[in-house]
């Protein structure tokens, strides 16, 4: 068994589009329209178009808003993605526009940063550093 999909819950599908590929650097796998609207939309990431598809999942179920609402007030991230430098992709983003909620941080075997995608979550950066 492996992951084949995992999902965000995004607030605007072509809003989140826009920001998963222009500015995170993801790539579109499916644009598949579902009912009205929606759509299947999924990214992957350049360096495994085969890989594991990022679903852009629209935020329509009621419980979506109170879960969205309540990590982000807590600082928590829906997910987390990996780099292999933190300090660039950093510096990177942020020349985009792209807020952070935390710079980079050291944290144990990792160096993390969060930012927020525009479309009611934040998301994690994690680049695995050597352990102290």
């Amino acid at each position: 068994m492996k992951i084949y999909v995992t999902s965000v819950y995004v607030d605007d599908q072509n809003k989140a589009l826009d920001f998963y590929t222009a500015k995170l650097g993801f790539i579109k796998k499916h644009d598949i329209p579902v009912d009205g609207e929606n759509r299947w939309l999924t990214v992957v990431s350049p360096d495994a178009p085969d890989g594991v598809e990022l679903l852009l999942e629209p935020s329509a179920h009621p419980a979506t808003a109170p879960f969205k609402q309540a990590l982000v007030a807590d600082g928590i991230p829906l997910t987390s993605f990996q780099v292999d430098d933190i300090d660039a992709e950093y510096a990177r983003l942020s020349a985009l526009g792209v807020a952070f909620t935390l710079p980079p941080t050291n944290a144990g075997p990792v160096k993390m940063a969060v930012l927020d995608d525009t479309c009611g979550n934040l998301i994690q950066i994690v680049q695995m550093v050597a352990q102290p």
